[in-house]
C-alpha cells in the first residue's frame, strides 16, 4: 500500500490531481482545501516545480485502484475514521472533509450536533445520527459543551443575504473560529466581498 508520496503537482483539477513522483504520475483525488494547501505551498515558494507531500489513503476495490491525498495527517485519520463507517464511501468522505475544518466537524460529532452535519450536501438526517453514534466517543470529552449554533447562525444569516452554501462555507474556513456571531459575519463578508 503507498502510504505517502512526495513530487511535482503536473495537473489540477476541480477533484484530483496529479503528482509526478520518479517519472510516474499518480492521480490523488483530494479535496478542495487540500488542493488550495498545495497551491499556496507552491507559490509561497515562487516555484511551480516545488515537491509537494502527500499521506496517501490507498483504497482498492475489484475494479479500481484509487488514492486519497491529505496535506496533513489529522486529515488522513479522520477521513479513515468516516470511511470506516457503513454506507460512507471515500468519495462520501471526501466531500464531508471538504466542508468545513476537521475541529468544527469534531464539535459537530462530539456533541451530538446532528442538524449541522444535515447541512452537509449528501448528508441525511439517519447518516448524521449514524456519524455521531460511531465516533462520538473517539472525539474526545474537550468537546462537551460546546455549541456550534453560532457557526449555523452565521451560515443561515448569510445564506439570506443570497449566497451559496458552498461560498458561505469556504468563507467561514477563513474566519476566525473564537470570535462572536455578529463579527464572523462582518469577517465572512468581507471576504466574500472580495
Amino acid at each position: 500500500m503507498i502510504g505517502s508520496l512526495k513530487g511535482k503537482i503536473i495537473l489540477r483539477t476541480e477533484k484530483y490531481l496529479i503528482l509526478e513522483t520518479a517519472g510516474v504520475g499518480y492521480k490523488i483525488n483530494v479535496s478542495p482545501d487540500t488542493l488550495s494547501k498545495a497551491s499556496a505551498l507552491q507559490l509561497r515558494s515562487g516555484q511551480n516545480d516545488t515537491d509537494v507531500s502527500f499521506w496517501i489513503h490507498t483504497h482498492v476495490r475489484e475494479d479500481a485502484l484509487d488514492l486519497y491525498g491529505f496535506m496533513d495527517h489529522a486529515e488522513l485519520e479522520f477521513f479513515e475514521m468516516l470511511i470506516g463507517i457503513s454506507g460512507i464511501g471515500p468519495k462520501g468522505a471526501l466531500a464531508i472533509l471538504g466542508v468545513t475544518s476537521i475541529g468544527t466537524l469534531r464539535k459537530a460529532i462530539g456533541t451530538g450536533d446532528t442538524s449541522y452535519l444535515t447541512k452537509i450536501s449528501g448528508i441525511g438526517r439517519k447518516t448524521a445520527e449514524k456519524i455521531v453514534l460511531e465516533l462520538r466517543d473517539k472525539m474526545g470529552t474537550d468537546l462537551v459543551g460546546s455549541s456550534l449554533q453560532g457557526e449555523l447562525d452565521v451560515l443561515e444569516a448569510l445564506k439570506s443575504l443570497g449566497y451559496s452554501q458552498n461560498e458561505v462555507r469556504e468563507a467561514l474556513k477563513k474566519v476566525s473560529p473564537d470570535t462572536d456571531t455578529n463579527a464572523k459575519i462582518r469577517e465572512a463578508l468581507k471576504i466574500l466581498g472580495k
